[in-house]
């Protein structure tokens, strides 16, 4: 469903997703939490070994405001923090598998020249 704002232009819901996981590493983070279904953030740092910590401790935060993740937090010493996603970052997942697997099919240098995580089961 379109709404018109007061100046005549149309607003779509993928206006607020792409808002989300238009940020640079999003997708990355909710494709490894999915392949994970449940990681530590040492586990996550290290799988996205690119990021610098800074972004890797933000992104998390953008996702889980925008209900595409959970996180939980244990007491313990030291703290332990655990990442999952929710049944929204799931759908999300599997639309970002899908992603991957066309992207991999085109013949493109960029593509064979990846180093991120992103392996899926052909």
């Amino acid at each position: 469903m379109h709404k018109r704002s007061n100046k005549g232009m149309f607003f779509c819901p993928l206006q607020n997703i792409i808002g989300i996981i238009s940020k640079k590493w999003a997708l990355l983070v909710v494709n490894e939490i999915g392949n994970h279904k449940r990681i530590r953030f040492t586990i996550l740092k290290e799988e996205l070994r690119h990021v610098t910590p800074t972004v890797l401790s933000n992104t998390p935060d953008i996702l889980k405001s925008n209900g595409l993740i959970s996180r939980y937090v244990f007491k313990e010493i030291p703290p332990r923090v655990e990442y999952s996603l929710t049944d929204d970052g799931r759908q999300l997942y599997n639309i970002i598998i899908c992603l991957i697997r066309w992207a991999s099919s085109r013949d493109n240098a960029e593509i064979r020249k990846c180093s991120c995580n992103a392996l899926v089961e052909t």
